[in-house]
Order: structure tokens, then sequence, then C-alpha cells
């Protein structure tokens, strides 16, 4: 009697970024052409999972997914742990996704995401599903890996915007300021200001004083350096009827008295196709994925730490946030050739 084959299921969660539909696919060929499982993607991140909306993934349908942006299954913000509904009824939302899993006949769930969706795999593993993470944000700043996939494809995006900039700064001798994204975390606008040679970047994690950025803008101005490159991540302290690089550039407009521009990137950061290195990344990821369920290493997130695949406990991972340290070497390197981080 031959052994039945095993099955198991994909989703992506919370916001999309370059890579995910790489790390799909990682996942989808490792695990039917290596070891003959079956696969299913659920649509719309834990929506799918909570509604029973999937389809079956065969290696046809992973061919040519490789270099496009976006993800082929969807995704949501959808929260299945919140104590109650938008209607204020008891949450059955988990009791839906147990079910669900197990008339399915699934053996694993890989779930792909940030912070979130991290934190929420732990809960279903706790509730005793073999659960598989697999960490994706342009932030960067999921805990317990030294880097998430869509993370450089937004630096490369970021940074090509600032080299922009440059070139219409100077022609107009202006202050720009570019806002990236980054909440809690500044790892994005600490790699694109470093790679586009911003002059001034303000991060979340590195406190900033405005007369600090002024008098840096000011200064640059007497060393006849008549325009300047100030990037900032959105989540910088600000007040929160406007953007932080609105705030940033009226400041410097109002004490300077130079011209002042802000651009904001958007969600322009997060689209189209991931970067070489984030394709590899993804690729790695989604194989190790596989190979972690063949090796029943479940409640696990695949991670990567001294550019070596490892599992980490999804205990460790899910409610933390991987931030940037102040001592960070490359805060240090830019800080020797001059940057200001507005301290």
């Amino acid at each position: 009697m031959s052994e039945r084959k095993k099955r198991i299921g994909i989703l992506t969660a919370g916001g999309d970024c370059p890579g995910l539909n790489a790390a799909i696919r990682g996942v989808g060929k490792t695990a039917i052409v290596e070891y003959g499982m079956e696969v299913i993607g659920f649509r719309s991140g834990y929506s799918g999972l909570i509604h029973n909306d999937y389809i079956e993934l065969h290696e046809s349908q992973l061919s040519g997914i490789l270099t496009l942006g976006g993800t082929i299954l969807g995704t949501s913000r959808e929260k299945p742990y919140k104590l109650v509904d938008n209607n204020g009824q008891a949450n059955e939302k988990p009791d839906s996704i147990l079910q669900n899993y197990e008339q399915l006949g699934l053996d694993a769930l890989i779930c792909i995401g940030g912070n979130g969706t991290m934190k929420t795999a732990n809960m279903l593993a706790k509730q005793g599903l073999n659960i598989i993470g697999m960490p994706k944000t342009i932030d960067n700043d999921v805990w317990g890996t030294d880097v998430t996939f869509g993370f450089d494809s937004a630096v490369y995006i970021a940074t090509e915007a600032i080299d922009r900039l440059h070139t219409t700064a100077n022609s107009h001798q202006r202050v720009m300021i570019i806002e990236v994204m980054g909440h809690n975390a500044g790892w994005l606008a600490l790699y694109a200001g470093s790679a586009g040679g911003g002059d001034i970047v303000l991060l979340p994690e590195i406190p900033y004083n405005i007369h600090s950025v002024v008098k840096k803008v000011e200064q640059r101005y007497e060393d006849h350096k008549p325009y300047s490159i100030v990037v900032v991540a959105e989540g910088i302290e600000h007040p929160k009827k406007m953007s932080a690089a609105s705030y940033i550039a009226d400041a410097i407009s109002s004490y300077t008295g130079l011209e002042t521009r802000e651009t904001v990137l958007g969600y322009i950061q997060r689209g189209g196709s991931p970067t070489p290195a984030d394709r590899i990344l993804a690729t790695r990821y989604g194989f190790f994925a596989a190979e972690c369920i063949v090796n029943k290493q479940f409640g696990t997130m695949v991670a990567v730490k001294d550019n070596k695949l490892v599992a980490v406990p999804l205990d460790e991972v899910g409610g933390k946030t991987r931030l940037v340290c102040p001592d960070n070497p490359l805060i240090e390197i830019a800080r020797k050739m001059g940057v200001s981080f507005g301290e």
C-alpha cells in the first residue's frame, strides 16, 4: 500500500512586497519536484484560511512567477485572533481555521509575512497546527533573522529616487526631503540614505533635534554646498496631522529661508519586480521551508544568520521588532563621512 502524499498549504499575509512569488515558487517547486507533495495556496492571507478559499498549486502554475511583483495568492491584513469581530460578536475564526486545516488534510502550513503574520503563526502553532513561518517585509524588522526578502528591492527603489533628486537639488540649489517607509525601524532610511549619499538621515531609533538638522543644512550652505538631501523614515517623531517629510521641510524652510521640497515615496517602494538578491533570498527561504516540513521542524521561522539558513522558534519571534542599534557599524561609518543623524 503506497504512502499518502504529504499535503501542505501556503499563504501570504500582511503588506505586499517584491519576492513573494519567488518564495511561493521556492516552496512549491521543492515540495512538488523533490518530495512529491501536494500544495495548496490560500487566497488573501489568513482570510483564505478562515473561509476555506484556496487553489491547488501545480508545478506548471509556479513557472514564470519568479520575477513577478505582488503575490499570485493575494494578501490581506486579517488578524484571526482579535477577541471580537467588527460587529462585537465572539471570535470563532480560530475554530474555523482548525476545522479547515483538518478537513483539507494538511500536514503543514507555511505562513509568509512580517511581524504580525509571525505573531499569528505562533498562535496557530500553539493551537496544534504544524506551522513554518517565512519572513518578508521591506522594513527588514522581523526579529530572529539578519534579513528579510523585499528589503533589498525597496532599498534599490528608494536609492534610485534619491539619485534622481540629487540632480534636481543641485540644479535648483534646493533642500530635498525624501520620506521612505519605516514606522518603528529605520533600516530602509539608513541603507537607502547611505547608498544614495544622503547628507542627513533621520531614523525612528535615534532621537533628533530639529535645530541640529537646520544647523547641518546651514553649515553646508556656508561651505558652498547649496543643496542638501535629507532622508527621513516615516516613523520619526512629528505632528500626526502631516507627513514626516512635510514637517521637516517646513521647519528647514522656516528657519533658513532656503527653498525646500519634499517627496514621499509611499507604496512605490513595495511594487514591481524583485531584485536578483531578493529572488535568491526568497528562493532559499522557500526551499528551506520545505526542508523544515520534511524534517518536522514545526513551530519555527526560517531565517538567515551569518548567511546560513536556520530555523528559529516562532515563540522567540512573535511580538518583537528588530530595530537599528544606534551603534550600528553603518551609522558609525556615515558619521565619520560627515552624515548627520540629527542629534
